[in-house]
């Protein structure tokens, strides 16, 4: 089956995985209610389903008790009283990237924690749990300034910059968990923590990179930089030029200096009216460009090879204010159904290109939407100004897979997208992207995506901060209980 022929409109997700739904007598939920700001919702519930629905709607979670937090106070009451009461903690903004359904879990949704405050002069923001990266741009914007967002401004702030966060101008900047300045953590103690590089600096550095392993951040305070515009957007190459277009890519990547960050593709495009007409159902191969330095008129000369690498179905490169900068990936804005996959290159040769082709060029049919090489270097590959656990610094390239989980491909999809990167391990760097890890097996493949002193350290830390393994959904790590 291609790709084409799979209905544009959102299936139904495959079945979540259930567990076990405790028995809380009513009672406790109740004084649960009465003691928080926000909604309460146990199974059963009308409500329920909406406060826990996911972006990628191949997960759906099932917990036992949702709480819609509205501030701080709401997620310290609902980790002291799920520990009390025996069960795990989940935490959803969004639900761009849930690893797996958190069932049986209290659940806490930050989307109503909608605060951000820029301060121009410090060249800061402080953003709440719930916030997406539209809203501090455009805050940001006000003031010459802007953040560093991935390649969706849909998505929330605090999940992608707690896990690395690398975008459109990373490689000027570094990753977004770079820019951290402070942030306040509701730890499984139920404590709202205060933490910086000189307050409990070792929890400062270990949830820089790890994720949702030691709590529940419920706000962050983040450095913004000066852009005011950048040159970008992005080229679609007919199919049939994949090769020269790829190869044209690999030898022109590495001499662009670090104020561009690019990327380049293989889409197979579902057959929907909202895409233009030249793209609809079919598949090209999307050129991603952004550049954010000083020269204008530089960001669009250096852009100009490429534009000979093939035939130019569509594509706009120019001029974008930093509240447009969606245009240079063009991700898909509506909830649907993902899985995805991603791994480190530790180089990009003529093989690494042709073997990627081979797997996952155009003349291959294979159920994913995308096969990405993004290239990295630069200010991303070097260290934090306040060191952090951000894991892939030292990989020059990453690539990642996405594809529909229909029910129709379910079973297929992982085995295909894990052999497009199984094609191209000989070239692999070690460890991984953590934003970029997909499906995962289980902690341990988590725990492998950092460097082996990285992981020890944050293996201790997880043992002091959270012994009980109390935050165990999203990207976990092992707990040494």
């Amino acid at each position: 089956m291609s790709l084409t022929e799979v209905s544009p409109t959102i299936p139904t997700p495959r079945s979540p995985s259930e567990a076990p739904v405790p028995a809380i007598p009513a009672a406790d939920v109740e004084e649960l209610r009465s003691r928080v700001h926000g909604p309460v919702y146990v199974s059963g519930d009308d409500g329920l389903a909406a406060e826990v629905f996911a972006w990628n709607v191949a997960v759906q979670h099932t917990p036992a008790v949702a709480v819609g937090a509205t501030c701080a106070a709401d997620v310290a009451t609902a980790v002291a009283w799920a520990v009390a009461h025996d069960l795990p903690v989940a935490v959803q903004a969004t639900g761009h990237g849930p690893v797996r359904n958190a069932a049986g879990s209290l659940l806490v949704s930050t989307r109503r924690m909608q605060g951000v405050t820029v301060d121009p002069a410090r060249r800061t923001a402080r953003v709440e749990a719930g916030v997406k990266w539209d809203k501090v741009l455009a805050a940001a914007a006000e003031h010459g300034l802007t953040g560093l967002c991935g390649s969706s401004s849909g998505v929330g702030v605090v999940g992608y910059t707690l896990g690395g966060g690398m975008g459109s101008l990373g490689r000027r900047f570094g990753f977004a968990a770079d820019s951290v300045v402070s942030f306040d953590i509701v730890t499984a103690d139920g404590r709202i923590r205060t933490v910086c590089a000189d307050e409990e600096p070792e929890l400062f550095w270990g949830v820089r990179g790890g994720k949702s392993n030691f709590g529940i951040v419920t706000s962050i305070e983040i450095e913004l930089v000066r852009v005011s515009s950048v040159v970008g957007g992005g080229i679609f190459f007919a199919a049939e030029d994949a090769a020269a277009v790829l190869h044209a890519f690999r030898a022109w990547a590495p001499t662009l200096p670090e104020e561009v960050s690019t990327s380049i593709a293989v889409l197979r495009l579902p057959p929907m009216e909202e895409l233009p007409e030249p793209l609809r159902g079919q598949t090209v191969v999307h050129l991603r460009y952004a550049y954010c330095g000083d020269d204008p008129a530089e960001g669009e000369r250096l852009v100009e090879p490429m534009k000979a690498a093939g035939r130019i179905v569509l594509g706009f490169i120019g001029p974008l204010l930093t509240t447009e900068m969606d245009a240079v990936h063009m991700d898909p804005q509506d909830p649907m159904p993902g899985w995805e996959k991603g791994m480190l290159l530790a180089e990009l040769t003529e093989e690494t290109v042709d073997a990627f082709l081979a797997a996952a060029g155009p003349q291959v049919e294979v159920p994913l939407i995308m096969a990405e090489i993004r290239q990295m270097g630069g200010a991303l590959a070097r260290p934090a100004r306040v060191p952090n656990a951000v894991a892939g610094r030292d990989a020059a390239w990453s690539v990642l897979v996405i594809g529909p989980m229909v029910p129709e491909l379910a079973d297929v999809l992982p085995h295909v997208g894990r052999g497009v990167l199984a094609a191209l391990a000989p070239w692999a760097a070690p460890g991984g992207l953590v934003n970029f890890l997909g499906d995962v097996s289980g902690p341990d493949e988590v725990a492998a995506a950092y460097p082996p002193a990285v992981r020890e350290r944050l293996l201790a830390l997880k043992q002091e901060v959270d012994p009980d393994g109390v935050f165990s959904f999203g990207y976990a790590l092992p707990s040494r209980v």
